[in-house]
């Protein structure tokens, strides 16, 4: 596993369900378009390995499958909009970045992601010139978790944030062990093929 600038390690944010969800190696992909607040305002990856930052405020259950809607009620125990911290508790490399600008191409991938036929399109069709970027990643779990403090550097709709705090960089297992995932990377890239 390679390992990002250690002078001030990057995160992505994401929806602390999908954060979950690759944890427990529910799924390997990610999609993504930019924040809204974002310089650019178009998604570019900036680093190919990070730590992935569990987002709270724009989850909304109606976009993920029923079977995932409860995963999101757990995300939510321990959280409040006035946290003074945040753990960090999954770590992943990118194995591919999948451009999607077709509906039919995104369907394909529809039995390998915990959201809804809705989120997918409504990611796909916001600011429909851009493609949607479909990152396929391997995704380690932390040893114990990394408790940061939470900076006002962190809020907003953005996808990276860098980690303005130094910690110690803990042991990391693969969530899926190299089999499972090359199964896993196999069914995308057959349902892309």
């Amino acid at each position: 596993m390679t390992k990002e600038n250690e002078q001030q390690p990057i995160a992505l944010k994401e929806w602390a369900v999908s954060v979950k969800a690759l944890a427990e190696g529910q799924q390997i992909i990610i999609m993504r378009k930019g924040g809204i607040i974002e310089e650019t305002r178009d998604f570019h990856l900036i680093s190919p390995t990070f730590y992935l930052m569990p987002a709270f405020e724009h989850q909304k259950k109606h976009l993920l499958k029923e079977q995932y809607e409860g995963a999101l009620d757990e995300t939510l125990v321990d959280w409040s909009p006035n946290m003074e911290t945040i753990k960090l508790e999954a770590y992943a490399e990118v194995v591919e970045d999948i451009e999607v600008t077709s509906q039919e191409t995104l369907d394909r991938l529809r039995e390998l992601h915990i959201w809804t036929d809705t989120f997918a399109e409504e990611r796909l069709n916001w600011k429909r010139t851009k493609p949607l970027h479909v990152l396929v990643l391997r995704v380690f779990r932390l040893s114990a978790p990394i408790e940061i403090p939470m900076r006002a550097a962190y809020n907003g709709c953005k996808s990276w944030v860098r980690l303005e705090d130094e910690f110690a960089v803990p042991e990391m297992a693969s969530v899926l062990e190299e089999g499972k995932f090359q199964i896993e990377v196999q069914k995308i890239k057959q349902a892309l093929a």
